[in-house]
């Protein structure tokens, strides 16, 4: 009944509040598996006995139905007092019980909850009590907002301009860091980030391993100044012997990590470290993994070691940057069908927190024809990119998705009609066709 209500528009819309609900783990499991969270979680933090005094004294008016309180909210008039009674279960035994299996549940339901959680000392007046209440749901609105207006922005222009200028290089680092802590912070742990502006995509003969590997360290100390300890994951060599190698776009990459600057506080070393991939790299310590752009090789996978790690990881956070998870053939040309579908299954378990990829002609990569983005937890967004006078451009919205939209979505919002189905993909569409 909780979940079909929280379903419906207005309440997405508009937002909801629950009062003492969910009361199980159960309950709050099956919130989080229909992706209805909470943007704050307040426990009213009372002392036992008072709780006691609290239930023990209520009196209940049989005429009205009112409730009072022998000492903290007394009845009226003598008459009102005169036909109060105690309800069966305002009992001592009753309510130590009742609280005994409240407090165990809690304890069940809180690590759903604990990085949005907030106590409130409800050991006060009822008007100081409601004052925090309202000024904490007063911030989280105000930061939603604000969210709302950051995650406006529009989309930088002269993409195709390289190299990109240090501007439109930090609009996509804190897209991306953005993005991802919201993400982290709804408890979100198995994340995957995907952007593939022309120095970002390693198909191209402008990719810049710098601009990785500075969206790295701006995401690792970002949560290093949460107070969290990040881990920066670089794949290793894979095979053995003569077929042994690792992937051209993450060459030096780790050097290049070791060499760069990590703040005047020595981040380095204490609340940011550098592994590989594996099961083993997992360390108590570790509050929080970055997978640097894992990615198969011909004849090698790395999910084997991508899955040891996330298990040995267990509750905490494994981000993927860019990553190439895709089934690749074996040395011989040949495509390795066992495991397979578990293979993609793994692959497919982690959620995009953030996506942002430039549309271009069949063929080719220039011009750009507009792009598609997505951050957590909005909408996928159209855009198009519109030539201007003098030079100029900007990128116009075309439509919005509740989830990552098909071909025919984006083809109908370009053209603003239906596409006939039958007709072979061609041009502009038919780069959509092979890319997505």
């Amino acid at each position: 009944m909780v979940t079909a209500r929280l379903s419906r528009e207005d309440a997405k819309e508009k937002g909801w509040l629950l009062d003492g609900y969910p009361r199980t783990l159960a309950q709050a499991e099956s919130l989080e598996k229909l992706n209805i969270r909470p943007d704050i979680y307040i426990v009213l933090d009372v002392p036992d006995e008072i709780l006691i005094d609290r239930c023990v004294g209520r009196r209940l008016d049989p005429l009205t139905g009112k409730i009072y309180h022998v000492t903290n909210f007394p009845p009226e008039t003598e008459d009102i007092k005169a036909r109060l009674i105690t309800r069966p279960d305002d009992t001592e035994e009753k309510v130590k019980s009742c609280l005994q299996i409240y407090k165990q549940n809690a304890e069940a339901i809180l690590p759903v909850y604990s990085n949005i959680m907030n106590k409130v000392d409800g050991n006060r007046s009822k008007n100081v009590v409601f004052e925090e209440v309202d000024s904490l749901l007063s911030r989280v609105q105000k930061e939603e907002q604000d969210a709302r207006k950051l995650d406006r922005r529009g989309i930088p222009t002269t993409l195709n301009n390289i190299p990109h200028s240090r501007e439109i290089r930090e609009y996509f680092y804190t897209d991306v860091l953005q993005a991802t802590q919201r993400a982290v912070n709804d408890g979100k742990t198995r994340l995957k980030i995907e952007i593939s502006i022309p120095e970002l995509n390693p198909s191209t003969d402008v990719y810049r391993i710098g601009t990785l590997m500075e969206l790295i360290r701006v995401l690792a100390l970002s949560f290093a100044d949460d107070g969290k300890r990040v881990k920066v994951c670089i794949q290793g060599s894979m095979g053995e012997g003569a077929l042994a190698g690792m992937p051209l776009q993450l060459k030096g990459s780790r050097q290049i990590l070791e060499y760069m600057d990590w703040g005047d506080y020595g981040a380095l070393g204490t609340f940011v470290n550098i592994g590989s991939i594996g099961g083993k790299e997992v360390e108590k310590q570790d509050d929080l993994f970055l997978l640097v752009a894992p990615q198969n090789a011909v004849g090698n996978c790395i999910i084997d070691d991508m899955r040891a790690m996330t298990d040995a990881a267990g509750n905490r956070p494994v981000i993927l940057v860019n990553p190439k998870l895709k089934d690749l053939p074996g040395s011989s040309g040949l495509m390795q069908t066992m495991g397979r579908d578990k293979r993609l299954e793994y692959a497919a378990s982690f959620e995009i927190c953030y996506q942002f990829r430039l549309l271009y002609y069949a063929g080719t990569q220039y011009p750009i024809m507009g792009a598609l983005r997505m951050s957590y937890p909005y909408p996928y967004e159209l855009y198009k990119r519109v030539d201007e006078s003098s030079r100029k451009e900007k990128y116009v919205s075309l439509a919005t998705f509740a989830k990552r939209p098909s071909i025919d979505e984006m083809n109908d919002a370009f053209e603003g009609k239906s596409r006939n189905q039958e007709k072979k993909a061609e041009g502009f569409w038919g780069f959509l066709s092979g890319i997505l």
